[in-house]
Order: structure tokens, then C-alpha cells, then sequence
């Protein structure tokens, strides 16, 4: 855990840096940010011995990129910076939101505040860099926390939280044992 902390205090100082700094500056914290949650989304469970919560990482990983980039080649959205047509949504927040949500749901919120914070901030400053519209960035968020969350069994198996949908409605199952 202290581990975990000290990686994501340190990405935190790397990339609180830039304030007030170009879109360049803000580009390149949001590829910090979301590397660190990629390496601690393996790394925690590497930690842990938990291969199965490796997996679940790798697999949430793997069905979000696949989404995302089917979505970019849908919508060509132009970014703000006219830089090119894959604006919508936004690849490096939804990555960071889906490392966030894998490592919630498998070990809590002493894991998940952090990344959660750190997942925002990538968002942030995709938006700050000029690389995205604030809707995509609400979109990637979306995409990688719906990827993280469904993907990914929680560690302690006496409770199991289960989201759920339909056209009338939707809510959370709670399921527990003794």
C-alpha cells in the first residue's frame, strides 16, 4: 500500500509542475498520469501476488482501447487543436479511468480516491493541452470506468457489488456471504 502511495504521490508531484504551461507541458503530464495509473494497475496486483486481479487490469485495458478506437473511427471528431480527426472520445482518460476503476473495485477506495484523482487530473489536462472538447474527456471517463467496473471482480469475495440497467431503470445488487 505505501508502495502504491509513493507512486502515485511522486506521479502527482511530476505532474502538478505544469501550471502554467503550454499544451505541450499539459500533454505531456497527461501521458505521465495515465502511464503511472497503466504501471499501477499492474503493479498493485503484482504486489499483492493477485494474478487474477493482473488479468481482470489487462482485460479491462484490452476491451476499453478496442471501444474507444472503434468510437474514434466512427465520430472523426476534430480535436480542438485541428491536429487531427480522432477527438471523441478521449483514449488517455478513458485508460486512466479504467485503471482507476479496476484497482476500486478489486481492493477499495484506499486505492481507488488516488487513481480516481489522478484519472481526473489526465482529463483535465487533455482539455487544458488542447487535445480534447470537455465531452470527450466525460465520454473516456464513462468508457473506462464502465470497462474497469464490469471487467473486474472485487478481491474479498464475502461481498460482491453488482451495477445493473435496463430501459426502466437501474441500481446496484449487493450480494453477501457468511
Amino acid at each position: 500500500m505505501r508502495r502504491y502511495l509513493f507512486l502515485v504521490g511522486t506521479a502527482g508531484l511530476l505532474i502538478a509542475q505544469p501550471a502554467e504551461a503550454s499544451d505541450k507541458g499539459w500533454a505531456k503530464a497527461s501521458d505521465v498520469g495515465r502511464d503511472a495509473l497503466l504501471v499501477a494497475s499492474i503493479g498493485v496486483p503484482l504486489v499483492h501476488g493477485d494474478v487474477e486481479g493482473i488479468g481482470s487490469a489487462v482485460l479491462s485495458q484490452a476491451a476499453n482501447e478496442v471501444v474507444t478506437n472503434r468510437l474514434k473511427d466512427w465520430t472523426n471528431e476534430v480535436r480542438p487543436d485541428e491536429s487531427n480527426d480522432k477527438s471523441f472520445p478521449s483514449g488517455h482518460t478513458s485508460a486512466s479511468f479504467a485503471a482507476a476503476a479496476t484497482m476500486h473495485k478489486r481492493y477499495g477506495w484506499k486505492y481507488g480516491i488516488p487513481a480516481y484523482t489522478v484519472a481526473t487530473f489526465v482529463g483535465g489536462a487533455r482539455v487544458a493541452a488542447h487535445k480534447h472538447f470537455v465531452h470527450d474527456v466525460i465520454a473516456g471517463a464513462a468508457l473506462g470506468t464502465a470497462s474497469g467496473w464490469f471487467l473486474t471482480r472485487k478481491k474479498d469475495e464475502n461481498v460482491q457489488w453488482l451495477p445493473w440497467a435496463s430501459t426502466s431503470g437501474a441500481g446496484v445488487m449487493v450480494h453477501s456471504r457468511f
